[in-house]
């Protein structure tokens, strides 16, 4: 009887795909069940960062206050200059499924300090995860943008990026920065610190 042998390598390979596929899927299900889940356990862990000051990843004491969160509320400037308005607008922007537009902005501003003899790598790589039209974390853009940042990419100056950043930026504040302000994960956090900080 004709059959399929594997050899034992290739059954793990095998069951290693599955249940890959199988953790994408189960993955996939809890973004629909627990639609901005992630946000709220990212903002559970970033209260006691205020009392406990554990240092972060890259050595710096997260001290967030009721005050830097209201600042956060003033512009959308204020709280991308804040690291930790980054991160909880980042996990906000995630629960919509749009969290490529800050990752952008922050590629954009790590491009803008690159040394000259990098940009031509970092733009493409740029190009390549958010401009183009197969990008796996595509920006919204018009054609006439994606094509005009494509030529700029080409032949990259500091610069090569400002106009689709500024799009992009003024997309998140029209759209996504005042729903990010009226969201229960914002405004619980706040009401948390606000607390903290009366007691």
């Amino acid at each position: 009887m004709p059959g399929f042998f594997f050899s034992h390598n290739n059954m793990n390979e095998l069951n290693g795909k599955e249940d890959c596929k199988l953790a994408e899927d189960k993955i996939h299900k809890k973004k629909q069940k627990a639609f901005g889940a992630d946000l709220k356990n990212y903002l559970r862990c970033m209260v006691p960062h205020v009392e406990s000051g554990i240092k972060t990843s890259n050595s710096r004491n997260v001290m967030l206050s009721a005050e830097e969160v209201i600042q956060w509320s003033q512009s959308l400037e204020k709280l991308l200059a804040s690291q930790s308005g980054q991160g909880v607008f980042r996990e906000f922007l995630k629960s919509e499924f749009s969290e490529e537009n800050i990752e952008f902005w922050l590629a954009c501003e790590d491009y803008k300090k690159t040394k000259s003899d990098h940009l031509h790598g970092k733009a493409e790589r740029i190009y390549q995860e958010f401009v183009q039209s197969d990008a796996i974390k595509q920006i919204n853009i018009d054609y006439q943008m994606r094509e005009a940042t494509a030529k700029k990419a080409q032949d990259p100056t500091h610069t090569s990026f400002d106009e689709v950043q500024k799009t992009v930026y003024i997309l998140m504040e029209r759209d996504s920065y005042p729903r990010f302000l009226k969201s229960k994960a914002y405004l619980n956090l706040l009401n948390q610190l606000q607390v903290k900080t009366s007691k």
